[in-house]
C-alpha cells in the first residue's frame, strides 16, 4: 500500500498542516481527526489498517488530514471569536489548498470526494460537505459533535454561522441546496458515552430540506471510541463509496 506524508505551511491557517495519503486509486476520502488529534491519528489508532482492504482493492484513496480543533473548539481557553475565526480560516485551507492538493495527487481527477470523521472530526466532515457539495457528495459522521453553541458562550458572528450546518442549512436555497440533494449523509452512533441529540438534530435539519440522510444506531458493546469507529467506517464506505 502506498503511503506518503506531506506537510506545508498553510497561508490560510498560518501554521504547518499535514496530510497522509494511502493508496493509489479509488474515490478520494478525507478523514478528519478528533478534537485533540492530528493527521496521523488515523494511522495510530489503526483506522488505516481497518480500511486497508478497501484501499488495496482500489475502492478508496484515503487522505488523513490535520485540523485546527485543538486550537479552537477543543481548547477551553480560546475566546469564542478566535474559535469561529480559526474555523473560517480552516475552511479556506480546505478549499484553496487541501482539495486542490488531493485532486492533483489523483492525476487531476474531477470526481467528487467523500468526507468522514469521528467526534469533532464528524462535524468537520458535515460542515465541509454542506458548504461544498460541488466537491463532496458523501459525508460519514461517527459519534459526531455537530453543535458548538455551548462552546461559544452566547457569542455569535458570521464565521460561526456559516460554519455551523445546524444554523445555515435551514436557510439554503437555489443551486447549493439542489447540489446537496444529490449528496448522501450517514451518521453512526454507538451506545456508550454518546450524545445522540447532536446526531438527531443534524439529521432533522438535513431532512427538513429534503437532503438524504440516514442514522445508524449500533447496539451493545459500541460506543464513542476507536474500536466502534473502526467497525463502522469500513462498512459504510464499502456500501456507499463509488
Amino acid at each position: 500500500m502506498r503511503r506518503e506524508v506531506r506537510t506545508w505551511h498553510s497561508p490560510a491557517v498560518g501554521e504547518e498542516m499535514g496530510v497522509a495519503a494511502y493508496g493509489h486509486y479509488g474515490k478520494p476520502v478525507i478523514f478528519f481527526p478528533t478534537g485533540g488529534g492530528d493527521f496521523l491519528d488515523c494511522e495510530r489508532f489503526l483506522m488505516v489498517r481497518a480500511l486497508r482492504p478497501l484501499i488495496d482493492a482500489g475502492r478508496i484513496k484515503l487522505y488523513a488530514v490535520d485540523s485546527v480543533c485543538r486550537h479552537a473548539w477543543a481548547n477551553p481557553d480560546a475566546p469564542p471569536p478566535h474559535k469561529s475565526r480559526m474555523q473560517a480560516r480552516y475552511g479556506r485551507y480546505l478549499i484553496d489548498e487541501l482539495i486542490p492538493f488531493i485532486r492533483a495527487d489523483c492525476d487531476g481527477t474531477d470526481q467528487k470526494l467523500a468526507a468522514c470523521g469521528a467526534s469533532i472530526g464528524a462535524y468537520n466532515a458535515l460542515n465541509a460537505a454542506c458548504r461544498h457539495p460541488e466537491h463532496i457528495d458523501l459525508s460519514i459522521g461517527l459519534s459526531g459533535t455537530y453543535a458548538h453553541d455551548h462552546r461559544m458562550h452566547g457569542h455569535w458572528d458570521e464565521d460561526y454561522y456559516f460554519n455551523m450546518p445546524l444554523h445555515f442549512v435551514p436557510g439554503l436555497q437555489g443551486p447549493q441546496l439542489a447540489a446537496l440533494k444529490k449528496s448522501r449523509f450517514v451518521f453512526g452512533l454507538g451506545e456508550a458515552y454518546e450524545n445522540p441529540a447532536y446526531t438527531w438534530q443534524a439529521a432533522r435539519v438535513l431532512g427538513s430540506k429534503g437532503i438524504w440522510n440516514r442514522v445508524e444506531r449500533w447496539g451493545p458493546g459500541s460506543g464513542h471510541d476507536w474500536p466502534t469507529w473502526r467497525t463502522m467506517l469500513p462498512l459504510f464506505l464499502d456500501r456507499l463509496a463509488r
